[in-house]
């Protein structure tokens, strides 16, 4: 059922990609690495070797990164939408809470023209 709910939902994330400027970039679209609820924005690259998944008493602790030639005021409009249809509500810039669970998004400055991206998803309270 849940699986179920998360595919309907990503083909939701497709459909936001398609309508906006990154469409032909939406057959691409994949999910952070270690997720199946926090899709992976277009225009960034997953860094599986730098993945870490975890499921505690609590829940899930993932911390993945990506990198890309992204903004941050794009990369914020893109979450605050794609995540928004997933469930996730913003609690505040770069963050947003989901039942139990907090996603933190961290965007440092960019270095030569790429933007290293942090995902941490972590239970809610820890």
């Amino acid at each position: 059922m849940l699986r179920r709910a998360v595919l309907g939902s990503f083909a939701l994330v497709a459909l936001l990609i398609a309508s906006g400027p990154g469409a032909a970039l939406a057959q691409e679209a994949a999910f952070v690495g270690g997720t199946e609820d926090v899709p992976l924005m277009p225009g960034l690259a997953d860094l599986p070797d730098r993945l870490v998944v975890f499921d505690a008493p609590g829940g899930r602790i993932v911390e993945a990164f990506a990198t890309g030639a992204v903004g941050r005021a794009e990369l914020r409009r893109f979450y605050d939408e794609a995540l928004a249809a997933l469930g996730w509500r913003a609690a505040r810039p770069f963050v947003w809470t989901r039942a139990a669970e907090t996603l933190t998004i961290d965007v440092p400055e960019e270095t030569d023209g790429k933007a290293a991206v942090r995902f941490s998803i972590h239970p809610r309270g820890s």
